[in-house]
């Protein structure tokens, strides 16, 4: 697994909010070790009787040894919130919001380029290593099974289908992590495949790219360059308009190099198994895994 795991101690900003005190209670559920809540000036309450609330991630650290945060901020306050867990020196950060100004991401991004801050995010369904070691997030965790698969996709929705399809051939999953649907997220693919790469308990990664953007094409340029493991892989939007956003942010045609055909073509010339039916990702991940046996 990479990125969280059981001793991951979790503080959530934006506790006392009605999203997310729902999703802190599904992470709870799930075996997640949510240590605290950050919202300013209702320090010194607890949440639900059971977590206790600070002013400030710096204080919510120093008294509960948090490492990672779970981020429910709106959305004119999501990347101070993103900062103030840098400058706190949380590790490992997932930020849930929508909406946020491209400026202030890029802000963000320029900020966090210089700290040891891992930002997954935002706009993002979170991160998750079953079996109940730790869910930071706002994926549903009885789809999830424990095994050899790494999961890294754009799109939330279709990272649950996938795992659904894994789930159902028994195939477990080390870690799965949502990047998020904005034109700069906070990590990349290279990112995530540098670490299922490095993870011996990763065996295979299921990756679910998009229209827009050329994250796939650099994941394809590391995948042909780095990778010993199999990739299978899928990208959605083949049959989107130029200029038309398509749900996402960032899932937009701005040229030939952002079109769904292109990242297709980068990713099977760099070796990865390119799906072209969605509903087929378990049964090809399988199949290619069980080649390896």
């Amino acid at each position: 697994m990479i990125l969280v795991n059981e001793d991951t101690r979790v503080l959530v900003q934006g506790i006392t909010g009605r999203e997310a005190s729902f999703h802190t209670r599904k992470c709870l559920e799930y075996g997640t070790k949510v240590v605290a809540g950050v919202t300013p000036g209702k320090g010194s309450i607890s949440w639900e009787k059971e977590v206790p609330v600070f002013n400030s991630v710096a204080e919510a650290k120093k008294e509960t040894g948090a490492n990672a945060s779970l981020i429910f901020v709106p959305a004119p306050f999501a990347v101070d919130a993103i900062l103030e867990s840098a400058d706190a020196g949380i590790k490992v950060v997932a930020c849930i919001t929508e909406f946020i100004p491209a400026l202030d991401e890029l802000k963000c991004h320029y900020y966090l380029s210089n700290q040891e801050t891992r930002l997954i995010g935002p706009n993002c369904p979170g991160i998750i290593s079953p079996p109940g070691k730790c869910k930071m997030g706002i994926m549903p965790s009885y789809i999830h099974r424990p095994g050899n698969v790494g999961v890294v996709s754009r799109s939330g929705t279709l990272t649950y289908e996938a795992v659904t399809q894994l789930t159902e051939q028994s195939l477990g999953q080390t870690t799965c992590v949502g990047l998020g649907g904005d034109p700069l997220p906070g990590t990349s693919f290279v990112d995530i495949l540098k670490l299922f790469q490095a993870d011996p308990e990763t065996k295979a990664v299921v990756l679910i790219g998009e229209i827009g953007g050329t994250y796939e094409q650099e994941a394809a340029d590391f995948i042909q360059k780095h990778m010993t493991k199999p990739v299978v892989a899928y990208i959605a939007g083949s049959s989107a308009p130029s200029g038309k956003r398509m749900g996402h942010a960032g899932a937009i045609i701005s040229g030939n190099a952002s079109k769904a055909l292109n990242k297709i073509t980068s990713l099977a010339a760099a070796g990865a198994t390119v799906v072209e039916n969605f509903g087929q990702i378990g049964l090809v991940t399988k199949k290619i895994l069980s080649s390896r046996i």
